[in-house]
């Protein structure tokens, strides 16, 4: 299985988030399957984003995309996204 991890902080929490849900049917059209959405306990405008990808060439066409670029300026990403496309080795059980 294939992920990509992404991080960043937002200036606007609800702003971000409408146009991040509005951008899943590009998502999905790239090659996602879904994922997981989180904040930081801590600091709520940094989001951490875990996605299922159909394969790690899709994940990296998508993150390299111009119209992701511009979606995240139009949703107000705050700093430079940490981005890590990541192989499932093994499930850990507990």
């Amino acid at each position: 299985m294939v992920y990509l991890l992404v991080r960043h902080k937002v200036k606007d929490y609800s702003k971000w988030k409408t146009v991040f849900d509005e951008h899943a049917t590009t998502r999905k059209s790239s090659g996602s399957r879904g994922g997981r959405l989180f904040r930081n306990a801590d600091n709520p405008d940094e989001i951490v984003i875990l996605f299922e990808w159909e394969n790690i060439e899709k994940a990296r066409k998508f993150v390299r995309s111009e119209d992701l670029q511009k979606t995240m300026q139009q949703a107000g990403v705050s700093d430079k996204p940490d981005v890590y496309f990541l192989e499932e080795v093994e499930k850990v059980s507990v």
